[in-house]
């Protein structure tokens, strides 16, 4: 997924329900519950075909970077589930 910046704030009002259902999903996974309802509505709506062609010619055209090992990698990982980083 091509991570975008984000400009706009979305205000939305739900049932508890609902709520806790897309909280537990983003506790178990350790990411915030705007990012379960970003990809959900990824998920519903998807992106125009050529956006998605010009988000992966971007990403291959990109310049190699160093990429840390694998435990560097887990460690960060950790850090940024836990608020660390």
């Amino acid at each position: 997924m091509l991570i975008s910046m984000l400009t706009r704030r979305l205000q939305l009002l739900i049932d508890e329900d609902r709520y806790r259902r897309i909280a537990a999903v983003a506790d178990e996974r350790g990411v915030a519950v705007a990012v379960i309802v970003r990809e959900a509505i990824d998920r519903a709506i998807p992106t125009a075909p050529e956006d998605r062609s010009a988000a992966a010619r971007c990403i291959l055209g990109a310049a190699p970077m160093p990429v840390p090992g694998v435990a560097e990698l887990r460690a960060e990982l950790d850090d940024a589930r836990a608020g660390r980083g």
